[in-house]
């Protein structure tokens, strides 16, 4: 057995036994450990960073609601409800903006219209000249749009330090930060937890690490079909310092999500639409790098000490050199910062300025065909007796995890 690690030896003390260890304090590591505890059940979260995060925390806080189907989008409506009480009790912000959709395309309107007619008063579509009002945005090109009122935005990097400590604050409930979770091990009706902080003997486990799965079982990754995924993303200055995004004057986390048309090609709710397919094509014809890049146009404004700024969601590198066509960490590509930027550009109304890049890893999964998660981008697995993996796909940790937990929990206890 190896020793704690120097590094944690002025940490506390872990209990020695719990209901429930959850092993990452991401968005779904937290929503399962919240759930947990609501029920009665004394819970651990393991994190080997100092302070919760996670590919969530990377992103724009976007709780996309509306553009779900089937199984998702119950998770996504739950999960709506869940954020909104949380902000309130715990104290984060998380606020009904709702989202604007920007078309600039016959196509694309049609899209739109199909999804209004489908959601049945929980969407709406918007002319041009209300669509570039409530977008903040250019109106050269905009044939129309479409208001979103069910999606969120949340500070997602702030709730996740926030949400980590008030549960700390619980009792029978522990956040270990820089612990790393190194094996478990099966026993009768129980789980020993080996960490570099020392041992704790768990009812059941649940590893929610996101990308990270392979490190801990790569057999169970590899039969799920896991694979790496990597997006990028740019803060930019608003342009001319104004507020872009929102009514002009008004508060940064007020301003909604503003989307534009490539979202159409990657949310679920959009594939039943027939104009589908010409959309593609259009953006084929006018800027096929966009495509190449798989850009998902969307931004949300923010303001600091240095101005408003806006955070332009995401793009994809071109996979270097993994058989299965992803890298876990590839080169960033300028190419598709330049087709990212071009399409936020041509949205906006005139040439950004970057103040800053990063990326957020991230994971595809197949999605079931049976089962209770059939149709959607969770991948629930039990690799060893005792242990339950909890992995969500396509960046919709932040949309969905809180209202998944209630039926991940469901089949544990």
């Amino acid at each position: 057995m190896r020793p704690p690690s120097p590094r944690t030896a002025h940490l506390p003390a872990l209990p020695a036994s719990v209901d429930l260890v959850v092993v990452g304090a991401g968005i779904v590591g937290l929503a399962h450990a919240i759930e947990a505890h609501a029920r009665g059940h004394s819970v651990l979260v393991v994190e080997r960073d100092a302070r919760p995060g996670g590919s969530s925390a990377r992103r724009s806080g976007h709780v996309a609601v509306t553009t779900q189907d089937a199984a998702t989008l119950s998770c996504a409506l739950a999960s709506r409800e869940r954020w909104l009480k949380l902000g309130r009790e715990v104290g984060f912000r998380a606020k009904d903006t709702g989202a604007v959709v920007v078309a600039r395309s016959t196509a694309e309107l049609a899209v739109l219209d199909d999804l209004v007619a489908a959601r049945d008063g929980d969407a709406a579509l918007l002319t041009a000249p209300e669509a570039t009002e409530r977008a903040g945005v250019a109106p050269d090109g905009v044939v129309g749009g479409a208001f979103l009122p069910l999606d969120l935005r949340v500070e997602v990097a702030d709730a996740l330090g926030t949400l980590a400590a008030w549960l700390d604050a619980q009792p029978r409930a522990d956040v270990a930060r820089s612990t790393t979770a190194w094996a478990f091990e099966a026993g009768s009706g129980r789980t020993l937890v080996r960490t570099s902080r020392g041992e704790v003997v768990a009812r059941r486990v649940l590893v929610a690490v996101g990308p990270d799965l392979d490190r801990h079982f790569p057999a169970e990754a590899a039969r799920a079909g896991v694979r790496h995924d990597v997006r990028q993303v740019l803060r930019v200055a608003a342009p001319d310092g104004g507020a872009a995004g929102g009514a002009p004057g008004g508060p940064a986390h007020d301003a909604p999500v503003v989307l534009g048309g490539t979202t159409l090609l990657r949310d679920a709710a959009y594939t039943h639409s027939p104009s589908r397919a010409d959309v593609r094509e259009h953006l084929r014809t006018v800027d096929p790098e966009l495509l190449d890049a798989d850009v998902h146009l969307a931004f949300t404004r923010h303001s600091g000490a240095d101005g408003d700024t806006l955070v332009l969601g995401d793009a994809r590198p071109p996979a270097l050199g993994s058989p299965d066509g992803t890298d876990r960490h590839p080169a960033r590509s300028e190419a598709a910062d330049e087709a990212l930027l071009r399409a936020a550009s041509t949205l906006l109304g005139g040439p950004l300025r970057v103040r800053g890049r990063w990326t957020v890893p991230d994971v595809v999964l197949p999605r079931p065909r049976r089962g209770p998660f059939a149709g959607t981008p969770f991948g629930v697995s039990d690799p060893v007796p005792g242990v339950t993996t909890v992995t969500v796909g396509d960046g919709l940790g932040t949309t969905t995890a809180l209202g998944l937990a209630a039926k991940v929990l469901d089949g544990l206890f």
